[in-house]
């Protein structure tokens, strides 16, 4: 008879505190929409730029082959360095 007693009380403090988490994360899910709502409706429209800012140029192919040839060298010494 105690174990019987003891599951019920053990279910209706699991349902009590899952209704609590759900009544919690309800409120919180419906406060972050209004909150959300009232700023699309007062934020400033975000202003875009008439004129394009400066073009980067592409870096020189002499700089490109370079880069790659170190790469390759420091990949090379990683991987004899490395073997198992």
């Amino acid at each position: 008879m105690r174990d019987f007693e003891l599951l019920e009380e053990g279910l209706a403090l699991m349902g009590l505190g899952m209704g609590f988490v759900f009544v919690f994360l309800t409120i919180l899910v419906i406060t972050i929409t209004l909150m959300s709502m009232l700023l699309r409706r007062f934020a400033p429209e975000p202003v875009e730029s008439a004129t394009p800012g400066p073009a980067r140029s592409a870096p020189p192919a002499q700089q490109n082959e370079e880069v790659m040839a170190v790469i390759g060298v420091a990949l090379h010494r990683y991987r004899q360095r490395h073997r198992r």
